[in-house]
């Protein structure tokens, strides 16, 4: 029996302050919960601050509202062929009937609002797949509403805003892709906007105009100050405290002090993956074992899978994760996750014996399995002067001359006049290389690439330039001087833990719910099971099970 004296008395502990803990600890406070929210590092918000933003909702009140025809049937069918098998049905039916009903709730009870979006599921030709409006965009926020939090807020990725540090919409970020009629009017209004805070601009880079995965994580912020709940940064999960089998509590690391924390209803875990733990990398993730290629930030160590099977906790798929190509500038905190660049025509990638090796334009996800797959944890993406001319590449930014490039992208961009000298700076063969283009450019000056169906899926044209026709993937790369800049197989997160049931509740190796424990996020074994269906295929399970957690615990 627990005897010793507590530090600190709560109702529910949230360990990790993204979108499922924060959504965790709104829906345990709205049940009438004292809760308390932990986080590991300096800045609140985790990886859900510094993505996209997305939640992936099938049949969802604004889908309908958008004429989107969507079933739970039809979702279930979708997920199901993708999922592993080990996932069991149940979860999946839990999170295809909870997922909507969790997003009218916070819609009716938080400061959140989200609209959905005409983005295609990562694989709609599958039975159940949705050309749009599963994926689901947060609504931006003016960052000045937080006052003094909008500064300890985790910034975006620099993959996730213009020129590394402002902060643009979905749809402003496509228009500077595409570049339609009127363009260059989207991009000065978002400059305006940025500069003409000039009290800020005085202060600091940051941008108080909050979208993506920002704006998400600032609502959420602001339900949770508007209940009284506490984010206590820099205090780190050092134990869970049991009782009989019950999860009672924890021990943090809080100012260089140890505390005990009771928790008098639960605790909730959703404190992230382990894609920063080199050591549970090369365990588990063999083929991209390197902590630097991942897009999360330093502080997903898997304290919480850890510290949940100290505590009895069975894991699941712990060999999946989120993957994706990623981009690695020197100096920068986290890698760049390649999205679009891939997609666009004028590029192709080659592994180091300078062949191409699947489909550019896949999704991210399957992009990085492939490049797995093929032996090529570190590639290539090849492009010409053309392309560079008119898209990015990562931070390769168009229409800005070479020299006016940071030092840092500059010193790992490769140029040379003809595809010999670039094979050489890329210690390819030189033959292989030109026999590879040559074969590219024949096919994709038709709007054909006989070798991998680039352009054939409705995700490949998403990320297309629709300028381009026939095909707006494929563009034969004709245009000296020729560029090659390095790209790796990484991730934006690990999607293997804890095995959760229907409730988000921790279960143990025999099936059993381990009482007082909950819960979400990457510490969980995905409801995906190693696939990603569609953008928001992270966050919205996130916030669901985090909200079937919260309820649940306070419910207790």
């Amino acid at each position: 029996m627990e005897t010793r004296a507590w530090d600190v008395a709560t109702d529910v502990l949230v360990v990790g302050s993204g979108a499922g803990g924060q959504t965790a600890a709104i829906a345990a406070a709205e049940r009438g919960a004292q809760v308390v929210v932990i986080e590991k590092s300096s800045l609140y918000g985790g990886t859900s601050a510094m993505s996209g933003g997305a939640i992936w909702i099938p049949v969802s009140s604004q889908a309908r509202a958008a004429g989107a025809q969507d079933s739970p049937e039809e979702a279930f069918q979708y997920i199901r062929a993708l999922a592993a098998p080990n996932v069991p049905d149940s979860l999946i039916r839990a999170y295809v009937e909870q997922a909507p009903a969790m997003l009218d709730w916070v819609e009716a009870h938080t400061e959140v609002r989200f609209f959905s979006v005409p983005y295609t599921d990562y694989h709609a030709e599958l039975p159940g797949g949705k050309p749009g409006w599963r994926t689901h965009m947060p609504l931006e926020i003016d960052g000045r509403k937080l006052g003094a939090d909008v500064q300890i807020l985790r910034p975006a990725s620099k993959a996730a805003s213009l020129f590394g540090d402002i902060n643009w919409t979905l749809m402003e970020a496509h228009i500077l892709l595409n570049r339609p009629a009127g363009w260059f009017g989207v991009l000065l209004k978002i400059l305006w906007r940025y500069y003409g805070d000039v009290i800020q601009r005085l202060r600091s880079p940051r941008d108080r105009f909050l979208t993506l995965g920002n704006a998400l994580v600032g609502r959420l912020r602001l339900s949770l100050n508007s209940r009284g709940v506490p984010i206590w940064l820099e205090t780190r999960l050092v134990s869970l405290v049991t009782d009989q089998g019950r999860v009672v509590g924890a021990v943090v690391e809080r100012g260089g002090a140890t505390q005990r924390i009771q928790a008098r209803k639960a605790v909730v875990l959703a404190a992230g993956g382990f894609e920063r733990n080199a050591q549970m990398r090369q365990q588990f993730l063999p083929g991209s074992a390197d902590p630097g290629n991942t897009g999360a930030h330093p502080y997903n160590t898997g304290d919480a899978i850890r510290i949940g099977q100290e505590a009895g906790a069975a894991v699941r798929n712990l060999g999946s994760a989120w993957w994706a190509p990623v981009f690695k500038v020197p100096g920068e905190e986290s890698a760049r996750l390649c999205t679009y660049e891939r997609a666009l025509p004028g590029c192709i990638i080659v592994n180091r014996k300078g062949q191409r090796f699947h489909n550019e334009a896949a999704s991210y996800h399957i992009s990085a399995q492939e490049m797995i797959k093929a032996d090529s944890a570190s590639a290539w993406a090849v492009f010409d002067a053309r392309y560079r001319g008119k898209y990015p590449m990562g931070p390769v930014i168009p229409m800005f001359p070479d020299w006016i490039l940071p030092p840092a992208v500059r010193s790992i961009l490769l140029k040379a006049a003809s595809w010999e000298e670039l094979a050489h700076k890329m210690s390819v063969p030189a033959d292989t290389l030109k026999d590879t283009i040559e074969r590219f450019n024949a096919g994709a000056a038709q709007g054909k690439d006989p070798q991998f169906g680039r352009g054939d899926a409705a995700y490949d044209r998403y990320y297309g330039d629709p300028k381009v026709q026939p095909n707006p993937n494929l563009a034969p790369l004709l245009q000296a001087p020729y560029y090659a800049f390095p790209i790796y197989s990484g991730d934006i997160g690990t999607n293997g833990g804890l095995v959760i049931d229907e409730q988000a509740r921790v279960l143990d190796s025999g099936g059993q719910p381990i009482a007082g424990l909950y819960a979400t996020g990457n510490c969980t074994a995905s409801v995906m099971g190693g696939a990603y269906p569609g953008a928001g295929s992270t966050l919205g399970p996130a916030m669901t099970f985090g909200w079937l957690a919260g309820r649940h615990a306070a419910g207790l």
